[in-house]
Order: structure tokens, then C-alpha cells, then sequence
């Protein structure tokens, strides 16, 4: 923290400009010793915060660069720090050349993350809002990008704040009578009161906890499993779903080998389509081994494509069910009737109707290799997906991490209730309140170690 550090904050050749961000105590006087303004005037030591200055960067009289400076000063920057950002054209030889410079006057390259991680350490955004800097920047949907400004902005960290006051107000005044036993006759802890309490924090906690599931489709993409027998155009149907040859696609049984996996956006959402092994019985080792991945696949899947050839629907359908549809209990299936444009009699072809005794099953007839009906089997996608509208102001969980801390933080809640309904000594009641409080504050970065934060941050990329 006492290092003043450098790097590049954009995308090497993205662009005709780049931008390098320099922070920490020596920051602005490192880059005054660079620097020559194009007016005659004071350095940048002198210069006001959040405004920019036009020159050049030099090593002596070698000109390397005609820059622009944006200054900021602590504590009003990202990091909290006096930061300084360099934009400079866009060309790697001149990055480098002022990187190597600024790093000969006494900084360093900084590590991943360590921007945003200054600014965690020095106040600027809890634990959870330094997390979603990282999810804002991955972004590819407008579902991601509205959940991760909410959660950089504070919308999680406010639920949170409110909740943790709650326990803190419950606990204190079991404490206080803890402090007063003596005296029977006082009670400063409504039971009945605290009970209402500790139900709405139950309830709260509880939706949170509940609201991964959507949150990990949104931030991750939804995933949908392409199966079915071999040769039946599974690896089509994905390359034409992508818009590209991402799948090897030939007429001879069992080419598809090994899981593909690829995503794309539709209707707003991320859908990871993964395409699998054909299933058939085969002596071949390795193709084995992929028809296992398959089944692995379809266990993970949400939505579950089941391609049959409409040429021979009759007798794939018997052979696959047993095999399948005990996999697909909870999950969207939607059959999928391919090579529609190799069948002369359309009326063969089952329609809407046709059932495999299941109730969660939608059918639809297609071509793949002449792109007919896509945009239906598109929309009965974003129909199955049943992802509802996100707004800004929404607080859905995406992270893991956080999902395990409010799992804990929900079982400690659980056994206050229990507690308080059973009348337990306020002590008692109290250590489970402490370990909810202690859940909640793990995800804010309250009560966290270096481990966990060199363990979140290295993820970062450099320059953020």
C-alpha cells in the first residue's frame, strides 16, 4: 500500500489511444518529473484535481509522446490514493516506453486487481462491490451488466447493512438482560417482538439464498444440453444456433467425440450450449467416454435439446427414452425434430401433440442445415429460460462465495428462531446471532484474510 503502482488500464492494441493509470502516495510528483505541459505554467504538483492537462511525456529531450493527464486527488479517486491516468496513443512501443519510464522514476507494475483492491482497503467500496468491478467488466448481457452495476453501487451491500443493524439491535438487547440477570423483573427483550424479527430476517436471507439460482443463469449462461443419437445434427443445429463452424459436422456416425461448449445472446440472454457425444452402443473406447460426458451434460443442463431425425423418429425415440428422460425430471425438454427438409411427407412428422409420457416436454420441427424454424426454437429457448426482467435496483446473488456465506448465515438464523421458540437462555440465542452477523460480514470483506482477498483479486485483470 505504500508503493505508488503503474499499469496499462486498456486492452493492448484495442484501439488508437490506451490509458495508463498510476496510484499511490508518489504518484502525481512521479509524474511531474515526466511531464512537460504544452503552456508554460506550474508542474502538476500544483494542478487542481479532476482536470486535464495537454503535453508531452519525455526521457530528457527524447519526445516519446503527446499526452494527455487527468489528475485525481486522495482521497476522491478509485483508489482512494492520488492516482494519475495517462492517455496516450495507442501504439504497445509507446506504452511500454512510458511504462519502463515511470517504473525507472520509482514505481511499480502493478499486480492484478490491486487498484480495485486499494480501493477496498482504503474504504472506497466494500468486499462485495469490489467483486462485482470484476463482473461489470465481464458483462456481455444486459441481465449482467444491470446485476453487477447494482451490486458496484451498493445495492447488495445496503440489503446487507440492514440486515447485519437488525441482528446487531436483537442481540444487544439479549445481552443487556444477560447483564441484568439478576434482576428477574426486567426485560428489555421482547420475545414476542423478537421473534416477528427474527422471522423477517429469515425471510430476507432466505430469498437472497433463493435468488442464485437465477442469478448464476444470468452471470453464467443458462445451460442447454444438445443430445441425441449419432448423426442426428446436433453438431448443425449448434453451429447454426452460433452463427458459426464451431462444431466439426460430417455424415459419418460418432464424429462428435468429446463436449463442445460455446455461448451466445438471445433475446438478452446467455445461453452456454453444449453439444455432446451421439449416444449409441459402440465398442469404441474413446467415443464411450464421451457418451458418459453426454450423460455428465445433461445432468448439469437447465434446458435439454433432444434431437431426432424426423427421417427415423419413430424408431429413435423408443430406443433413447429410457435412457434420457429420468435424467430430465426438473429440467425444460424441449424435442426437437431435425431434417424436416429430407422428408417428403410432412404429415410423418409428429407435431405439437406428440408426447413422451412427460409433462415438461415441447416439440417443434426443424431444419438445421436450412435454418428453418430457428427463430421459434430461439424464442421457445428464451421462453424455457423463464429468467424474469432485471432492473437495476434488483439484488439477485451471482457469486458463489456469496451464496455459501448467506447458506451459513441462513442456518444460523434458523437456529435463532428455533431458540427463540423454545425459550433458550438469551447467551445461547445470542452466539447464533453473532454467527449470522459474522456470515454477513464476511461478504461485505468485514471479517475476511489475506488468503480469501489474494484469492478474489488475482482474478482481476491488470490494470483494474
Amino acid at each position: 500500500m505504500e508503493d505508488t503502482i503503474c499499469a496499462v488500464s486498456t486492452a493492448p492494441g484495442a484501439g488508437g489511444i490506451a490509458v495508463i493509470r498510476i496510484s499511490g502516495p508518489e504518484a502525481i510528483a512521479i509524474c511531474n518529473t515526466i511531464f512537460v505541459p504544452r503552456t508554460a505554467g506550474k508542474g502538476l504538483l500544483s494542478q487542481k484535481a479532476y482536470t486535464l492537462r495537454y503535453g508531452s511525456i519525455r526521457r530528457g529531450e527524447e519526445l516519446i509522446d503527446e499526452v494527455l493527464i487527468a489528475l485525481f486527488r486522495a482521497p476522491h479517486s478509485f483508489t482512494g490514493e492520488d492516482t494519475v491516468e495517462i492517455t496516450c496513443h495507442g501504439s504497445v512501443y509507446i506504452q511500454q516506453q512510458i511504462m519502463q519510464l515511470l517504473i525507472e522514476r520509482g514505481c511499480r507494475s502493478a499486480l492484478p486487481g490491486e487498484y480495485t483492491q486499494r480501493a477496498f482497503m482504503n474504504g472506497k467500496m466494500d468486499l462485495s462491490q469490489a467483486e462485482a468491478v470484476a463482473d461489470l467488466i465481464a458483462s456481455t448481457s444486459a441481465g449482467q451488466h444491470r446485476l453487477a452495476l447494482n451490486q458496484m453501487r451498493g445495492g447488495f451491500s445496503h440489503e446487507l447493512k440492514n440486515l447485519r443493524e437488525q441482528l446487531l439491535h436483537i442481540t444487544s438487547l439479549m445481552e443487556l438482560e444477560l447483564d441484568f440477570s439478576d434482576h428477574e423483573e426486567l426485560e428489555f427483550a421482547d420475545r414476542t417482538e423478537l421473534c416477528r424479527l427474527a422471522d423477517h430476517i429469515e425471510g430476507v436471507i432466505s430469498r437472497l439464498v433463493h435468488s442464485f439460482s437465477v442469478g448464476n443463469a444470468i452471470k453464467n449462461g443458462v445451460p442447454v444440453a444438445i443430445i441425441g443419437e449419432t448423426n442426428a445434427g446436433k453438431s448443425t443445429l449448434l453451429n447454426a444456433l452460433l452463427n458459426e463452424e464451431r462444431a466439426i459436422v460430417s455424415d459419418i456416425h460418432g464424429t462428435t467425440r468429446d463436449v463442445i461448449e460455446d455461448t451466445v445472446n438471445l433475446g438478452g440472454i446467455t445461453f452456454r450450449f453444449i453439444d455432446t457425444a451421439g449416444i449409441r452402443e459402440t465398442n469404441d473406447t474413446i467415443e464411450n467416454l464421451g457418451i458418459e460426458r453426454t450423460f455428465q451434460k445433461l445432468e448439469q443442463a437447465e434446458i435439454v435439446l433432444w434431437i431426432v431425425d424426423a427421417t427415423n423418429a419413430v424408431s429413435q425415440i423408443p430406443q433413447l427414452t429410457t435412457q434420457i428422460l429420468p435424467r430430465c425430471e426438473g429440467k425444460r425438454l424441449i424435442l426437437v425434430f431435425n431434417k424436416t427438409d429430407l422428408v417428403q411427407d410432412a404429415s410423418t412428422i409428429p407435431n405439437s401433440s406428440f408426447t413422451v409420457a412427460a409433462t415438461n416436454v415441447q416439440c417443434i420441427s426443424i431444419s438445421a442445415k436450412g435454418r428453418t424454424n430457428l427463430d421459434k426454437l430461439q424464442q421457445m429457448l428464451i421462453s424455457a429460460a423463464n429468467l424474469p426482467t432485471v432492473t437495476q435496483n434488483d439484488v439477485i446473488v451471482t457469486n458463489i462465495r456469496h451464496y455459501e456465506a448467506l447458506t451459513h448465515a441462513l442456518e444460523a438464523i434458523h437456529r435463532v428462531q428455533q431458540g427463540l421458540a423454545e425459550n433458550l437462555s438469551g447467551d445461547f440465542v445470542s452466539q447464533d446471532i453473532r454467527e449470522c452477523i459474522f456470515h454477513l460480514s464476511d461478504i461485505a470483506g468485514e471479517v475476511t484474510n489475506d488468503m480469501v482477498l489474494g484469492n478474489i483479486f488475482e482474478h482481476f485483470c491488470i490494470g483494474k
